[in-house]
């Protein structure tokens, strides 16, 4: 059984954080998620608390961050598209988006018109089916994905009612490795707080450098070492920290 996790986790700490599901609740469609003016500010004060040491970590495109987070996105450093981007300190660092990606969305777009709940959501580095409104898809939507994962040589994340194709080689633990590296993450204590099975790397990575993940929800198995009912326990909790 995990506890939630104690005021004094900050305490000399960089902060990870996933968005959808972790800070806001998840949306029958990836487009209806919005950042409220409480929750935007909140991650500016949390950033000035941590001197700089609070990073957002998501499968969302940097660029999709920007729009919903406003100006704060510009103060933080950001990790999109699930490790494959990334943004700090005035330095951008963006690969080369394959054809494949393109070729993904052709061949999975026939099936997600089939469905009036069914959302493809194409990313920097990504192709996104998502099936929240339509659960009874999954099996199919899951097979197709792997299948086509298998011939373009993309990786497959299953996340929650959705399934990606990705660019490989990114993850969430190798953006927390990339940026504990540098200062002035350099030397603290790795947090991280997720609330789905595509946060396990970065708890893992997180537990390596001498951290502790705070898993959001439910968990089944998790590699994390704390626990958060919700987004709305997860913003209380980050509100007596940033105090």
């Amino acid at each position: 059984m995990l506890s939630p996790p104690p005021a004094s986790l900050l305490t000399n700490a960089s902060l990870f954080l996933d968005f959808d599901g972790t800070l806001v609740d998840l949306a029958d469609r990836p487009d209806e998620v919005i950042a409220d003016a409480e929750l935007r500010a909140l991650l500016a004060r949390l950033n000035l608390r941590l001197g700089g040491r609070m990073a957002v970590i998501s499968g969302r495109s940097i660029a999709q961050l920007d729009a919903i987070l406003g100006p704060v996105a510009q103060e933080v450093a950001l990790s999109g598209s699930h490790g494959c981007e990334h943004r700090w300190q005035g330095i951008s660092a963006q690969p080369h988006r394959p054809p494949t990606l393109d070729q993904a969305a052709e061949r999975m777009r026939p099936f997600a018109d089939r469905f009036a709940g069914a959302v493809l959501e194409e990313k920097s580095y990504g192709v996104a089916l998502h099936y929240r409104l339509c659960p009874e898809i999954e099996k199919e939507a899951v097979a197709l994905a792997w299948h086509v994962a298998r011939d373009l040589e993309l990786e497959l994340q299953e996340g929650k009612m959705m399934i990606e194709l990705r660019v490989p080689g990114g993850d969430k633990g190798v953006a927390v490795r990339r940026m504990m590296r540098l200062a002035p993450m350099k030397g603290t204590t790795p947090i991280f707080i997720g609330d789905d099975r595509t946060d396990e790397n970065g708890f893992e990575a997180v537990a390596e450098l001498g951290g502790a993940g705070i898993f959001v929800g439910k968990p089944g198995e998790t590699g994390a070492q704390y626990l958060l009912e919700s987004p709305a326990a997860v913003r209380a909790w980050l509100e007596r920290a940033a105090a």
